[in-house]
């Protein structure tokens, strides 16, 4: 996931190999923030559940046949203009849909500050098999072009173009390395049936080993309200009844791709793959935009203030 490039307005540039390129150059690679399952022992990636159908990787998101199965929508929204133009946007597709193929990779534990942990996981599915991998990558295409519509350098640390990864700690630099004005990780959660709803992970105040969030707790806390709120307005779907006592908000100090962040960033997971009524929403592709309509929202109110 992202890059260095000149700022441009109305145009998209999907970094992955011009960043590798770059943050080879400063001794970076690239980065993925891991997500934020909300388990008994938390880490930075799902539980690796393993899913029933083999994932696909493709960005057309849910399986042909999926509920709610429908092109997505126009990008952009009417009158916003070129409002995000002079800033970067990274944007972090939770997993990659190659991981479940490389276990001795994903297994591997890199650092994340404070202790170490695994690289990735395979991330969760539905249980008929549509993989939150597929999922993260459909909703970060919807938002880049929503994103890009608005004037914003938009940046991915991934595109599905590498067999795994990258790692968490890789995804975290990414953002550092392009500077961005905000990082959102995209995800979906593996909770028990009965847990529904979106939530929004935020960093804690952690000053420990390499890890210092000490000046991106605030802004981060910022943006990741607003995405809340828009999120629950373009969705229609309430905040996890779960955790957070209902503002969709949970605050972690267990995560790499937060601890390692030296820009505002926050993770989304979306709802959760593993109740069949919040899987419905998150198979339908027409779901989909309205989620990404409200990160990108979300985003954009805390950009222009």
């Amino acid at each position: 996931m992202p890059y260095d490039h000149r700022k441009t307005t109305r145009r998209t540039r999907t970094r992955t190999r011009g960043l590798a390129l770059a943050l080879a150059a400063t001794g970076c690679c690239a980065v993925l923030a891991g997500c934020g399952a909300s388990q008994a022992s938390p880490s930075d990636g799902k539980s690796t559940t393993s899913p029933k159908a083999s994932p696909s990787g493709t960005a057309g998101g849910a399986p042909s046949g999926a509920p709610g199965d429908a092109p997505s929508g126009t990008p952009g929204t009417p009158g916003t203009g070129l409002s995000l133009a002079g800033r970067t946007v990274v944007l972090d597709p939770g997993h990659n849909s190659g991981n479940f193929r490389h276990s001795r990779e994903i297994n591997q534990k890199v650092n994340i500050g404070t202790n170490r942990k695994e690289c990735d996981t395979t991330g969760t599915s539905t249980n008929a098999g549509y993989t939150e991998a597929s999922f993260t990558l459909d909703v970060t295409h919807r938002l880049r072009d929503l994103l890009a519509a608005r004037g914003a350098e938009v940046v991915l640390t991934h595109d599905a173009d590498r067999p795994w990864g990258p790692c968490i700690d890789e995804r975290a630099k990414i953002g550092n390395a392009a500077r961005a004005d905000a990082v959102v990780s995209v995800h979906a959660d593996g909770s028990a049936v009965g847990n529904r709803g979106f939530h929004v992970i935020l960093p804690a105040r952690v000053r420990e080993g390499s890890a210092d969030t000490t000046k991106i707790v605030g802004p981060s806390r910022e943006l990741g309200e607003r995405i809340a709120d828009r999120f629950a307005r373009a969705t229609g779907t309430a905040p996890a009844n779960y955790l957070g006592s209902g503002t969709g908000l949970d605050v972690r100090d267990d995560l790499g791709g937060l601890n390692l962040s030296t820009v505002p960033k926050v993770f989304v997971e979306c709802g959760n793959m593993r109740d069949p009524k919040d899987a419905q929403l998150l198979t339908s592709a027409a779901w989909r935009q309205k989620a990404a309509q409200g990160i990108a929202d979300g985003i954009a109110t805390y950009l222009e203030g």
